[in-house]
């Protein structure tokens, strides 16, 4: 699987009225590992920013007066997309933006649907956390995700932070450690075992560092999962191990 993480920024809120992408960042991921591939550019929007726009990203007019054209970038952007699944956050405005920039090109260029699937990740975390603030800042507090160097919104930056959010929006069990899972499971059911609950049962000994490892890592899998298979097992385990131990102790 090849997912494009993207981002844009622009000179206002609507392209209906006029405003366009001054800027593009694109980071690759395959089998949702990021792959070290970017796509980045400027671009000259040869109009103004609206007001409140310039400071949300700090560019200006005079930085950008050099810059390419999105006429000159479109085919090497579209090649780096073609075919991937676009995660974006609020899609709508990202890709409303981009298609028209592709429609002002001509008719030949089509639409980024026609080339690529979306995955709109304001969308999946609503469902997720519904009735909860879902901006991009927001999940990477709740993701543990470090936005601290993130002082303005640049479309690259805010690429990488969202590469990092999706992959804690969607980890399942089985992506973080528990692949195995169904084949031990599996493994387990066939082999039937006959236990004497009144003959000692052997004991695993762990010293403290032991101990800490394994906390160290349900600590990190707690961050990414939200929820941890190991919690729930090990207190269902305690209760039948308890339980264990009172049948054990009855007199023969």
């Amino acid at each position: 699987m090849r997912q494009i993480i993207l981002d844009t920024e622009t000179t206002g809120l609507s392209w209906a009225s006029g405003n366009r992408v001054v800027e593009i960042g694109c980071v690759e991921m395959v089998e949702r590992r990021p792959t070290g591939r970017t796509f980045h550019c400027y671009l000259n929007p040869e109009r103004e920013f609206e007001a409140g726009a310039q400071e949300v990203t700090g560019l200006t007019l005079e930085f950008l007066a050099d810059k390419p054209l999105f006429a000159a970038v479109a085919d090497e952007f579209l090649a780096f997309i073609e075919g991937a699944e676009l995660v974006i956050h609020n899609a709508a405005f990202d890709v409303g933006f981009l298609d028209n920039e592709l429609r002002l090109l001509g008719p030949q260029y089509g639409a980024l649907a026609d080339r690529c699937t979306i995955e709109d990740t304001l969308l999946l975390a609503r469902q997720r956390f519904p009735g909860q603030r879902n901006s991009l800042d927001a999940l990477c507090k709740r993701f543990d995700v470090d936005n601290t160097h993130r002082q303005l919104h640049g479309a690259l930056l805010d690429a990488q932070l969202l590469a990092e959010v999706f992959i804690g929006l969607t980890s399942g069990q089985g992506e973080i450690g528990f692949e195995a899972g169904a084949e031990a499971s599996a493994s387990a059911a066939a082999v039937a075992f006959e236990v004497d609950l009144r003959t000692p049962r052997p004991r695993v000994v762990v010293d403290a560092a032991d101990v800490a490892a394994h906390e160290a890592r349900l600590a990190q899998l707690r961050k990414k999962a939200g929820k941890v298979l190991w919690d729930a097992w090990a207190a269902e385990s305690q209760s039948a191990e308890a339980a264990v131990d009172e049948l054990a102790a009855i007199p023969a």
